[in-house]
């Protein structure tokens, strides 16, 4: 079968020190302090087999995700860019949809022929935190795509634990959308977990802020403005992904190189916009805390949340006494597991309570991976999704 993989030479960084576990499985727990001169190819690798518990999945849509763009960027000194766990080669891709074609004998809830979309968090089901509903801080977490093998690939192997049926939206969408939306449930559920279980959710009436208009972003402008939100201001550097947050519900939206041609900073949009009470909910999912998160302090309403969903390898200064001072919090969140999160998203998509449609800014043939990748780098598009089907 075909496959779309990275690569990159482990050398870590002058004074980093590795873990014994980073050492024993050549695993990077933060990609960018050892991962080095990365390199993306085609390859072809045997179909897999499928154990008791596991699925064979004919890869439909696989969309590109930023981390896969941080995995292909680099720093002046060669690293990749992608703060997170990493281990390589790997087969990339993890935001993905498609069709079961074989399962495992013990398999009971799924058969050949049922379109599925699929977790990217490989959570054990084992370890505390699994069991006490929390899969997304799983001890033996892998992430699918980087730290093995994921769906850039005309087959993927999975655990029937991680897959959710979504043929319901074929009655919404149709049998090709349908692929098209099951790709996209991956990344607008790490918006979901965000906004609704690390930080509790909003009450109807809230103002939500939106810092960065990726994939992630535009996922959480679409489900705050069908949660309720009065007011979603969502600010980007991208005049395109500007545009597909006002599709996707946002109230207001705010090119920062205009606001800084204009000497006016975020926090002061904010503000102007609530009667100076400032947003109730602020989301990082720019990946540029060092930026954002200054803004977001300056202008959170009392009892506000900041929702930190973006990566990035540095430190931020925060001003406690801010927070201290109007009872704020902020709350991270990793992954899109448990908590009802895939399938109350398929729900919302097949009522039409949430069209996710304009975020797709292109499709292309697998072929066109690498080009796909070079092109996320702009960060211009929505969300770019490979056609695994599609072969030229």
């Amino acid at each position: 079968m075909k496959v779309f993989a990275a690569d990159a030479e482990w050398c870590p960084r002058p004074g980093w020190r590795l873990s014994p576990d980073e050492e024993r499985r050549r695993r990077a727990e933060s990609a960018c302090q050892i991962w080095r001169q990365p390199r993306f190819y085609a390859d072809e690798r045997p179909v897999p087999d499928v154990a008791d518990h596991e699925v064979l999945i004919r890869v439909k849509r696989c969309g590109l995700c930023g981390s896969d763009t941080h995995l292909y960027e680099t720093d002046a000194e060669g690293y990749v860019i992608f703060s997170g766990p990493a281990r390589l080669p790997c087969v990339i891709g993890h935001e993905y949809s498609g069709i079961v074609e074989r399962v495992g004998r013990l398999v009971r809830d799924f058969a050949p022929g049922d379109p599925v979309a699929a977790e990217s968090i490989v959570w054990c089901g084992q370890c505390p935190p699994c069991r006490s509903g929390a899969p997304n801080q799983c001890r033996r977490a892998e992430l699918a795509g980087i730290t093995v093998d994921g769906a850039l690939a005309e087959y993927a192997v999975v655990s029937c634990q991680h897959i959710w049926k979504i043929d319901e939206l074929a009655r919404q969408y149709g049998d090709d959308l349908l692929f098209d939306l099951g790709a996209l449930i991956e990344p607008t559920g790490c918006a979901y977990n965000g906004l609704f279980i690390s930080a509790g959710g909003f009450l109807p009436g809230a103002t939500v802020a939106v810092h960065g208009a990726g994939p992630v972003g535009l996922g959480a402008v679409a489900l705050a403005a069908a949660a309720g939100a009065s007011q979603v201001l969502v600010f980007d550097l991208a005049p395109e992904r500007l545009a597909i947050a006002g599709q996707l519900g946002a109230s207001a939206v705010y090119d920062l190189n205009a606001l800084r041609a204009a000497g006016v900073r975020p926090s002061e949009i904010v503000l102007e916009q609530t009667g100076g009470r400032g947003a109730d909910v602020q989301v990082e999912a720019a990946g540029a805390a060092q930026q954002t998160i200054p803004e977001m302090e300056l202008s959170l309403a009392v009892n506000g949340t900041i929702v930190y969903l973006g990566r990035a390898g540095h430190s931020v200064q925060l001003t406690l006494d801010r927070l201290v001072t109007g009872a704020n919090k902020i709350a991270g969140a990793r992954g899109h597991s448990g908590s009802g999160i895939f399938p109350n998203i398929i729900r919302l998509l097949a009522s039409g309570k949430i069209r996710l449609e304009a975020m797709i800014t292109a499709r292309l043939p697998f072929a066109q991976t690498l080009d796909g990748i070079r092109r996320s780098a702009d960060r211009k598009d929505g969300k770019i999704l490979i056609q695994v089907d599609n072969p030229a």
